[in-house]
């Protein structure tokens, strides 16, 4: 298992265009992606699920992988939420 964090940087945290994009980029991968907020816990290959973890500005999410490209997973998911969900990844 390959752990990491990252910080929501975008004004209106992880709403619709955001959450579509970390999707779309954990669908990349074989491992499985879980990310973490408060009490709650989201699957990163869910826009619904990242969605309910109602995260906003400022937020500090956890990324959990495991399988055979975890590392480069939460590697690049953390690169694409430096760069505001607007890639490229």
């Amino acid at each position: 298992m390959y752990k990491g964090t990252f910080v929501v940087l975008n004004d209106k945290g992880l709403h619709t265009r955001p959450s579509t994009e970390l999707a779309k980029c954990a669908g990349r991968f074989k491992a499985s992606i879980r990310l973490r907020h408060r009490q709650h816990a989201a699957d990163a290959k869910s826009v619904l699920s990242i969605l309910m973890l109602a995260a906003g500005c400022g937020a500090s999410i956890s990324i959990e992988a495991d399988g055979p490209d975890a590392e480069e997973a939460v590697d690049l998911i953390i690169k694409l939420a430096a760069s505001k969900f607007l890639g490229p990844y």
